[in-house]
């Protein structure tokens, strides 16, 4: 009998894991990328869950809009507010039951439905070795020679990509045609995530990536590297808080639940700034990390409410596909 016990021990150690329960994140791809928060997340939740956060990464609302009510996913991490129309009008989240009255938010924050994590505003940023006189204010980018190489996302797949549609309708308004004819010349190509170009723009085959006023934290304070840096312009940034929500028909809705309890948590909300590059929803600008307070930010902050939002993202679609198929 003796020599039975390691083998029943080895077929019970399957079972055994089994029985953790998995929390399944649908996330965009950046969280498991190598500048991304997934990692320090998982490790952290798991801490506390006794479970299994599993990341699944891709495509998040056009995702979920397809699997409907039979999605695997418990929690989706990484909307924003330029989607939540239709991720709401889907029925298929619940309320994360959260306290939003003591936000370090830029606009007051009352939806009961998706909860922010993060925030920041849309930025180009460019390497001052390749670039030691950029463009001061958006209108001299566009303005700028065709030969400038800039790497940006698709707005139908990413939400910076999708961002930036908005940043250019919110400066240019009836004008944003115009502006993107300019623009698009210096367009080298157009990425589906934000990944992509952001490591194109690193490995120094564009000046320039459409990113977010925090991206320069991470050279500065993991690879000491000052030559990163944000164009601010005066015409304003547009403002962007990363949110996440509980699927109303988890088959985890414990842990579900549990998640949402601890976004808000100075234990999360101290990951976000070095390792999402962002900064926090709810922790007071004096216990940010220095790198980011001492950050240059617009002055002026650029934003549309999620009904503002919905209504424009077509028509700024139409005009970004009418620039960019000439």
């Amino acid at each position: 009998m003796k020599r039975l016990i390691p083998v029943l021990a080895l077929l019970a150690s399957p079972a055994m894991a089994q029985d953790k329960p998995v929390l399944t994140v649908y996330a965009g791809d950046y969280i498991t990328s190598e500048w991304g928060p997934g990692p320090k997340i998982e490790e952290g939740f798991e801490a506390i869950c006794a479970c299994d956060l599993k990341f699944v990464t891709g495509d998040v609302l056009p995702r979920i809009l397809m699997e409907g009510e039979g999605t695997q996913a418990d929690v989706v991490f990484g909307l924003n507010t330029d989607v939540t129309a239709r991720a709401r009008a889907s029925g298929l989240f619940a309320p994360h039951g959260q306290d939003t009255s003591d936000m370090s938010l830029p606009v007051e924050w009352t939806d009961p439905i998706f909860l922010p994590y993060n925030w920041g505003e849309t930025a180009f940023i460019y390497d001052e070795t390749r670039t030691p006189n950029p463009p001061k204010t958006f209108a001299e980018l566009l303005d700028a020679p065709d030969d400038l190489k800039i790497v940006i996302q698709d707005p139908r797949a990413s939400i910076s990509g999708l961002a930036l549609l908005l940043w250019v309708k919110a400066v240019y308004g009836d004008k944003a045609p115009e502006a993107w004819a300019k623009l698009a010349p210096k367009v080298l190509t157009v990425t589906k995530g934000w990944s992509e170009s952001y490591g194109m723009f690193t490995e120094g085959e564009a000046d320039m990536v459409l990113s977010y006023t925090t991206s320069p934290a991470y050279h500065i304070e993991a690879e000491k590297d000052l030559t990163k840096k944000a164009m601010i312009f005066p015409e304003g940034h547009y403002f962007m808080a990363e949110l996440t929500a509980q699927l109303k028909g988890t088959d985890q809705p414990e842990l579900a639940q549990k998640f949402m309890d601890w976004v808000l948590t100075p234990d999360f909300q101290s990951v976000i700034p070095l390792a999402n590059w962002s900064l926090p929803a709810k922790l007071p600008q004096d216990q940010w990390p220095p790198v980011m307070r001492d950050l240059p930010r617009p002055e002026k902050t650029l934003f549309y409410t999620e009904d503002e939002a919905e209504a424009l993202r077509q028509p700024a679609l139409d005009e970004w596909l009418a620039a960019f198929s000439q």
